[in-house]
């Protein structure tokens, strides 16, 4: 018996095809009931075909919903105040010296929640004038989207400069006699995130001139003390931080950045 079971091995070792067939066969066997089952019982694409359109069933709901997250940072970024906030906080971190307070998952988080504040009235009117219908079947996707699209363009179209939109507009070839409010998304994201760039390094600009004073004004007395190994950024951060502290920066700088999209 032991003699027959190594012959038939060496046998299936020498032929490469046989073993590819047996293993085929195998293969073959151990699915083929599974494979006869989910013939039997095809995954629904799409149930029920009412006025509205066609309704997805669940797991090609499920599939829609995890590719649609994929989307939410480059919509976060690209077309909110995201950008500008973020980017202001951080040149903030560096005009103050610190390099790791506050960390980066406060300044994260805090530019998160100072986004949904500022965009609440435009995400409001996107729920109410496009989601909500849509959901009770009222309207269909298509409308829905178009009806988003309007408070999400009023948004952009306030913050964005007129340069910028015909640069844009300019490298699309589209005609100079159409207006700002009626140019594709394809010229008005971009031209957007430019200006957002714009104002946030302005922002920043305001932001470092009295923290670079309070730098200049140690690095000076320090070299006139012959203290020319002492670290003039260790010394003047305690004084920059008390300034920011005592002028209330953190209401100053929030307040001004809410009140820079109004």
């Amino acid at each position: 018996m032991r003699l027959d079971v190594q012959r038939f091995m060496r046998g299936l070792h020498n032929r490469p095809r046989a073993l590819l067939a047996f293993a085929a066969a195998l293969l073959a066997l151990a699915s083929g009931p599974a494979w006869a089952q989910s013939a039997g019982a095809n995954l629904p694409l799409v149930i029920g075909q009412g006025a509205q359109g066609a309704s997805y069933s669940v797991p090609i709901q499920t599939l829609l919903f995890f590719t649609a997250l994929s989307f939410l940072p480059a919509v976060l970024l690209l077309m909110t105040g995201f950008t500008r906030i973020v980017i202001v906080l951080s040149l903030l971190r560096q005009a103050l010296g610190t390099q790791a307070a506050p960390p980066n998952q406060v300044i994260v988080g805090l530019s998160l929640f100072l986004t949904f504040f500022v965009m609440g009235p435009t995400i409001d009117r996107v729920y109410t004038e496009a989601y909500e219908p849509f959901n009770s079947n009222q309207i269909a996707f298509d409308e829905a989207l178009k009806r988003g699209e309007v408070p999400m363009r009023e948004f952009m179209l306030k913050q964005t400069r007129q340069a910028d939109v015909m640069l844009f507009a300019k490298l699309a070839k589209i005609d100079p006699s159409v207006k700002s409010a009626d140019v594709p998304f394809k010229v008005l994201v971009p031209a957007f995130v430019t200006s957002e760039l714009k104002s946030a390094f302005q922002i920043g600009f305001l932001i470092f001139v009295p923290f670079l004073v309070i730098d200049i004004i140690v690095a000076s007395v320090l070299t006139s003390l012959g203290m020319v190994m002492l670290s003039p950024v260790l010394i003047a951060l305690p004084f920059k931080l008390m300034l920011f502290v005592l002028a209330d920066g953190w209401n100053l700088l929030l307040g001004s950045l809410a009140a820079s999209f109004a």
